[in-house]
């Protein structure tokens, strides 16, 4: 991993790698990123940066590795998917994230992009299915009881390498 952190930084920060922060442009050129539709929001949930540009330390970089790691628990995978897709962060999945989710999986382009009414019903079935206390949102303890229940949510969630 130290290796990995240490080759995405600029060959004058190398020799510094402890304590030098990656950019997130370098972070996305990683191969588990490149392709992932949740790539921003991935690096913006392990950052701690205070400048808010989503630059990684290597402690930041070793948690996402270890989140992506086949050895995570099916728990801390559901937690930081939950994160990423909390897009507005306010600690719930509502009907705005759910769009959000749906428009990264789908894609952004004008050929698959849903109706509507497909988005809507599609909302409506995933709160059917997850919204346990029928308060029109997701909480993280109800995403992780649906996570628990599907064998395929680490597969599709974006967290496997």
């Amino acid at each position: 991993a130290y290796k990995r952190f240490r080759e995405l930084l600029p060959k004058e920060e190398r020799e510094n790698a402890c304590s030098a922060r990656v950019p997130k442009s370098r972070i996305l050129r990683l191969p588990e990123l490149r392709a992932n539709p949740f790539q921003h929001r991935i690096c913006h949930v392990f950052s701690t940066s205070d400048d808010g540009d989503d630059s990684m330390s290597f402690e930041d970089f070793l948690d996402m590795l270890s989140v992506f790691s086949d050895s995570a628990t099916l728990d801390i995978k559901s937690f930081y998917a939950f994160r990423i897709f909390d897009f507005d962060e306010d600690g719930i999945l509502d009907r705005k994230d759910l769009e959000k989710l749906v428009n990264c999986l789908t894609g952004q382009g004008e050929e698959s992009q849903l109706s509507n009414a497909e988005m809507e019903q599609l909302i409506q079935n995933i709160l059917e299915e997850s919204d346990i206390d029928k308060d029109g949102t997701i909480s993280l303890s109800e995403f992780q009881l649906v996570a628990s229940r599907s064998p395929d949510f680490i597969r599709y969630s974006g967290l496997q390498q």
